[in-house]
């Protein structure tokens, strides 16, 4: 496995049409993005809450991109061999059964690694802002080590997990 197959399959290779997970998703998304918007002002500059806030983030675009029905059911074969219109849209007619939903423990460990996720964006973020302003005391590595070690747990998980 190559590594930009790795990084699809672990990141955004489950982005289908499921709108139950997506509505997971939003619930937790909006929970976390709330403890940072809700919580005391003095308090928003703390790693948890940035980590709250950024993982919220995420887990709610995530929510919306499984909400949206994609082309994912076509074959990916059929898509790299310069299809015509009219002939790909006599192989989207042909039915494909659709995929199995992953073990429970998989979901959550692909939850856990989103929100992870969300806080290792974040500090690209952070280390921009204090050095435009030198003055600001942002938590910066204490951002990255609870990112990275979210994004860790939720990837052993669902390698211990794989079938």
């Amino acid at each position: 496995m190559s590594w930009h197959q790795f990084f699809f399959e672990h990141l955004i290779g489950d982005l289908e049409y499921h709108p139950k997970r997506a509505l997971t998703y939003l619930a937790l998304g909006a929970a976390g993005a709330s403890i940072w918007i809700f919580g005391p002002v003095e308090a928003r500059t703390s790693p948890a809450s940035l980590v709250c806030g950024a993982g919220g983030v995420v887990l709610l675009l995530k929510g919306i991109l499984l909400l949206r029905k994609t082309s994912e059911r076509m074959p990916i074969s059929e898509l790299s061999l310069g299809l015509s219109p009219a002939e790909m849209a006599r192989s989207v007619s042909v039915p494909i059964p659709p995929k199995a939903l992953p073990t429970v423990s998989v979901l959550a460990a692909q939850l856990i690694q989103d929100f992870g996720a969300g806080a290792l964006l974040l500090v690209f973020v952070l280390h921009f802002a204090t050095r435009v302003n030198e003055n600001s005391r942002l938590p910066v590595f204490q951002v990255f080590v609870i990112g990275g070690l979210l994004f860790g747990a939720g990837w052993l998980i669902r390698y211990l997990n794989r079938e």
